[in-house]
């Protein structure tokens, strides 16, 4: 029944995702039916319809929806592995670890690839640093969260002085990726994304089997066969690689990894480690997101960060106070 509930979940995810898709694709300054807009992704239609779609929009629009679902994969194992639902990306500080290595390359780099690589290794780097100081997540759930809060603090402020002594020139390159944006992404980097979702997402969804037992006990999940530690840096691991290519792409594109997975997990059932669910509502957020950042105030645009940002933070509130007092985050 939890798995039916569970496929049920993904499927009406999937229709969203496929809707949302339509609507970027057709918005912008040449208004497209989404229907058409579809279609012109396999090469149907008039000849200036499929460039426009596949040649001008396509490339944001994959890059926003499969950063959301990375972001919502990594807030799912995030908040699975640490036992508290206020865990992902951004409250852990992993986005501006990752924002701070891919700033430091465009400032002193300044080359196609290099962002990608950094925001990944400094994705990882905090995750590991994050995971050392805490002595580990699972029954530490706060003290893991704290931890990653104050590094992220830490990173967050080199951000900034990174930018304030950089020249004018290297410090407004590097800009948009403090703020989050999927506006002129490569699509080589994109491409990477993209493939690393597919690959991840089977990986991500083997992970959240096994931790469902996790959230037993150490001692009764290792008389299970689990190999506690082991899936714990694992799970860490993809997550923070996860991360990496996301902001790599879009920046810190801030709420969707806490979100996301409690959209699925409302969705699919609480007993679940609702992984796909997760990764859909996740690209359905991103991509919704920016579609209002493009259209609202046209022609003048919102970066895709900031409307997640003013969306997520009074979601954030309304998640605390409806938390009744005492009950486990």
């Amino acid at each position: 029944m939890l798995d039916r509930r569970a496929w049920l979940a993904s499927l009406l995810l999937l229709l969203a995702t496929i809707v949302l898709v339509g609507l970027s694709l057709g918005s912008g300054t040449v208004k497209i039916a989404p229907f058409d807009a579809l279609a012109a992704l396999f090469n149907q239609g008039e000849t200036k319809t499929i460039f426009i779609v596949r040649d001008l929009r396509l490339t944001r629009v994959l890059g926003g929806g499969m950063a959301g679902a990375a972001l919502g994969m990594a807030g799912c194992l995030l908040q699975t592995l640490s036992r508290n639902r206020l865990a992902n990306p951004d409250t852990i500080g992993i986005d501006n670890a990752a924002t701070a290595f891919a700033v430091a390359s465009v400032v002193a780099v300044s080359t196609t690839l290099a962002p990608s690589a950094m925001a990944l290794t400094g994705a990882i780097t905090m995750l590991s640093l994050t995971f050392a100081l805490s002595g580990g997540a699972g029954t530490r759930g706060y003290r893991f969260l704290i931890t990653g809060l104050g590094l992220g603090s830490i990173c967050g402020a080199a951000t900034n002085l990174m930018l304030a002594r950089a020249p004018i020139d290297a410090a407004n390159t590097a800009f948009p990726w403090t703020v989050g944006s999927l506006n002129n992404r490569s699509g080589v980097v994109v491409t990477l994304l993209a493939w690393g979702v597919v690959v991840m997402l089977p990986l991500a969804v083997i992970v959240g089997k096994r931790l469902n037992l996790v959230r037993l006990p150490d001692a009764v999940a290792q008389s299970l066969g689990v190999r506690v530690n082991r899936l714990r840096l694992f799970t860490i691991l993809l997550a923070g690689s996860l991360t990496g290519l996301a902001v790599a792409v879009a920046g810190p594109v801030g709420m969707i990894g806490l979100a996301a997975p409690e959209l699925g997990r409302r969705l699919a059932g609480p007993r679940t480690v609702p992984i796909v669910p997760a990764a859909l509502a996740g690209a359905c957020f991103t991509m919704l997101a920016d579609l209002l950042g493009r259209t609202l105030f046209s022609p003048t645009e919102i970066p895709v960060g900031i409307v997640t940002a003013l969306v997520g933070g009074p979601y954030l509130l309304w998640f605390l106070l409806r938390t009744p007092r005492g009950k486990q985050l």
